[in-house]
């Protein structure tokens, strides 16, 4: 999963980042803490294909998307589509009626397109570099 997260940082987020920003983002991978607590305490769900990690998503707080990743060569082939479905099919079971994430501006279009609303622009600073993203909400 770590591999996949940081793959597709680097890849798939180039058109919008830049080198610095897709180094600065990539290596929150080896905060093994946050890998730990996301395992512990939230709902993952795993895409496989051939025994291969294509994709994972993990809902945090019963309506929260933490973690949203496509693997680079599988990209446009409906995975990102069924995982979202599985999400809000688990916050409902949740009771929830909201489903927020704070979305890349890469991944935008696809949660756009799948009705999550952009409620602002975000600026994150970390390693004194600027990382932009939105906090996007969907009602389910």
């Amino acid at each position: 999963m770590k591999q996949l997260y940081v793959d597709t940082i680097r890849s798939v987020c180039s058109n919008d980042y830049s080198k610095e920003e897709l180094e600065v983002w990539s290596s929150s991978s080896q905060k093994t803490e946050r890998w730990q607590e996301m395992m512990a305490t939230q709902f993952v769900l795993l895409a496989e294909i051939n025994n291969q990690i294509v994709g994972f998503a993990s809902l945090k707080e019963s309506n929260y998307i933490d973690f949203f990743y496509i693997h680079k060569d599988f990209q446009g082939k409906g995975i990102a589509k069924q995982l979202l479905l599985k999400i809000e099919q688990q916050a409902k079971e949740n009771g929830s009626h909201l489903l927020s994430s704070d979305i890349s501006i890469t991944a935008k279009p696809f949660f756009e397109k799948h009705d999550f609303i952009a409620l602002k622009e975000q600026y994150n600073v970390r390693e004194n570099v600027v990382l932009v993203n939105y906090k996007m909400e969907k009602k389910i």
